[in-house]
C-alpha cells in the first residue's frame, strides 16, 4: 500500500511541477484565476500533510504564492508528504479541525488520497483556464504518467 502511496505522490510531484514551469512560461497569458488555484492546491497540499505531521505552520487556503516560488513550495509539500507515507501506519485514524466546531477523523491514507484527488481537481480547472487564455493545457492524467513508468 505504501508503495501506491509513493506512486501516486511522486505522480502529483511531476505533474504539479509540469503545471508550475508551464505557468511561468506563459505568466503573461495566465489567468489570476489559473494562480489562484495553483496557489490553493499548495496550500491546501501543505494544510493535510500539517494536520498529520505539524511540522508547518497553517496557511491560509487562497493564500497567493510568487509564480516563482511554486515549484520549490511543491517540492516540500512532496517532500513531507513521502515522509508521512514511510514513517506512519496509513490505517492510523487522526483527529483534526477546520473549526472548533467541525471536528472529523479518517484515516491517514483517506487524508493523503484526498490531497492527490483534490489536486487533480484543481489542475483541471486550470486546464479550462488555460484553454480559456488560449494556452494548450497539459496532459495530466494519472495513466499518461503510468504508461511513461513502463
Amino acid at each position: 500500500m505504501k508503495e501506491f502511496f509513493i506512486q501516486l505522490f511522486e505522480y502529483n510531484h511531476h505533474t504539479n511541477q509540469q503545471l508550475a514551469n508551464e505557468i511561468m512560461v506563459h505568466q503573461q497569458e495566465v489567468s489570476q484565476k489559473a494562480i489562484q488555484l495553483y496557489s490553493h492546491i499548495l496550500n491546501a497540499h501543505r494544510n493535510w500533510n500539517r494536520r498529520i505531521l505539524p511540522n508547518q505552520d497553517r496557511i491560509g487556503p487562497w493564500e497567493l504564492h510568487p509564480v516563482h516560488d511554486f515549484a520549490e513550495i511543491d517540492k516540500v509539500n512532496f517532500e513531507n508528504s513521502l515522509t508521512i507515507v514511510n514513517s506512519n501506519d496509513l490505517e492510523d485514524t487522526i483527529q483534526y479541525a477546520f473549526s472548533p466546531e467541525q471536528t472529523y477523523q479518517n484515516t491517514i491514507g483517506n487524508l493523503l488520497f484526498n490531497v492527490v484527488n483534490h489536486s487533480s481537481y484543481h489542475r483541471a480547472q486550470i486546464a479550462t483556464e488555460f484553454r480559456a487564455s488560449g494556452i494548450t493545457p497539459l496532459a495530466t492524467d494519472f495513466f499518461l504518467y503510468s504508461q511513461n513508468l513502463k
